[in-house]
């Protein structure tokens, strides 16, 4: 059927993901640093991601897709991915990724995902999400974290532990980075015990 729906245009995106939190339906995603429409199907061609676009990319436009369908963005909401952006690892982030500008950011244990059954959507939802493992990397994650939150605006920083001791080191290089910012930003650890359930 021909109907309206929104166009974007990769040479205008930076990647923010302003977009893809706007969208209630789960229609655009961010791959490869830049929003992509996932499926036709999931645009209700209303346009809330328009407004939220700081460059201008998305447009609407009158072509052959498939009708909206809510039942399966309904079935969609309940197993959807809230991750915002790529890469995710500490290690493989760049420092000055349009994606940090303006975010709550989320920095979390590899395993605590794994233990936590709804980690998506308590924790990633509405978050610029960072994982690692210092036990498992053998690296100390201050200093890059540092970089990250001096050079960007995070508003507000989310750790997530799990309760075993190893995972210490989570905590202890992001709250040196905070320090070491110098920023004054709102901060909170989260520990997630073995069985999944949130101790603090």
């Amino acid at each position: 059927m021909i109907r309206k729906i929104i166009q974007i245009d990769e040479s205008k995106c930076n990647g923010c993901g302003l977009c893809a939190k706007a969208c209630h339906e789960g229609a655009i995603g961010i791959a490869g640093g830049k929003a992509k429409l996932l499926r036709d199907d999931y645009c209700d061609g209303l346009g809330d991601c328009l407004p939220q676009c700081p460059t201008g990319a998305i447009t609407f436009v009158e072509r052959e897709a498939a009708a909206y369908d809510e039942k399966a963005v309904m079935e969609n909401k309940k197993r959807i991915s809230q991750l915002r952006q790529w890469p995710v690892q500490i290690k493989l982030v760049p420092v000055n990724a349009p994606y940090f500008d303006g975010v709550d950011l989320l920095i979390a244990a590899d395993c605590t995902a794994y233990a936590y059954s709804n980690f998506h959507q308590d924790f990633i939802r509405g978050k610029v999400t960072l994982i690692g493992c210092p036990k498992l990397d053998s690296v100390d994650y201050s200093k890059k974290l540092t970089e990250i939150i001096s050079e960007n605006n995070i508003k507000s920083l989310t750790i997530v532990r799990m309760e075993v001791p190893c995972c210490g080191g989570i905590r202890n290089a992001a709250v040196t980075a905070l320090k070491n910012s110098g920023k004054m930003i709102p901060w909170q650890v989260v520990t997630i015990s073995t069985d999944g359930k949130i101790l603090d």
